[in-house]
């Protein structure tokens, strides 16, 4: 669906959010339309203080839902009791010093492709809806002025992750991460709004079985899919084992492409 990428005409730009703006609209002219003022209805893209955000025009006191790699939770998680005891790490199957290239081929807003890459992963998110690719791009330029290295580590790719998957070109890929959209049951006010941004902005994920078949081709040593309890196992293929918390498992399918 065409996004609009509302500018306020009462105050001016600054000239970092405009070259921003140009950026944007020169690289996903495509999915993305340049107007004025903000629109009345639906969904836009916000340009201020050189940050990139998606709102919605109908909900004026929410604020837009940006990607920030280095916000201050996603640091804090970094700095407390993030790292190798992350869940998603143990279940990826990072031992020691390993520093594996993984695909995160269901990005979302990138948090847990930062978590990977801060343990030395490099990781490649695949995206294919052109608005949310914006946004990820935005937080690589903006991780890339404080945490250089960190964002070195992480780079984006745009298009349909099974195809993309399918004829993969680059280096070898040892493990590939799945969390295909699933309805969310949490009750954080901003986990609502970010997911209602998203279900309405891309819908459900109905397609997601057609992801497990080229990733087990692609990785090396193996796929991982995040899961609620409730659901069944992608493409209805039963994993090599499970990780369990109280709310959502994490399905992992050991590869034997090395």
């Amino acid at each position: 669906m065409p996004v609009t990428v509302a500018t306020d005409t009462s105050s001016n730009l600054y000239e970092g959010d405009r070259l921003l703006l140009n950026d944007v609209a020169v690289k996903w002219a495509e999915a993305i339309l340049i107007e004025e003022n903000k629109p009345n209805e639906g969904l836009y893209l916000q340009i201020k203080d050189n940050v990139l955000g998606l709102a919605d025009a109908s909900e004026k006191k929410v604020l837009p839902v940006e990607v920030d790699f280095a916000s201050p939770a996603s640091m804090y998680r970094k700095q407390h009791g993030g790292g190798r005891k992350e869940p998603i790490v143990k279940a990826v199957g990072l031992k020691g010093n390993d520093s594996w290239h993984v695909v995160d081929a269901t990005p979302g807003l990138g948090r847990d492709a930062f978590v990977m890459a801060g343990v030395g992963c490099k990781v490649t998110m695949i995206e294919r809806s052109p608005i949310v690719a914006a946004l990820l791009e935005d937080g690589i330029r903006r991780l890339a002025i404080h945490f250089p290295e960190l964002a070195e580590r992480i780079s984006l790719q745009h298009g349909n992750s099974a195809e993309v998957m399918q004829y993969f070109e680059g280096e070898s890929v040892n493990a590939i991460y799945l969390d295909p959209m699933f309805p969310h049951k949490k009750k954080s006010a901003f986990v609502k709004k970010e997911m209602r941004l998203f279900q309405q902005l891309l819908g459900h994920d109905p397609d997601a079985d057609a992801l497990l078949p080229p990733a087990l081709k692609l990785a090396t040593h193996r796929v991982v899919v995040k899961r609620p309890n409730s659901a069944d196992v992608l493409a209805g293929e039963k994993p090599s084992m499970a990780i369990e918390s109280k709310k959502h498992r994490f399905d992992v399918y050991l590869c034997q492409n090395k």
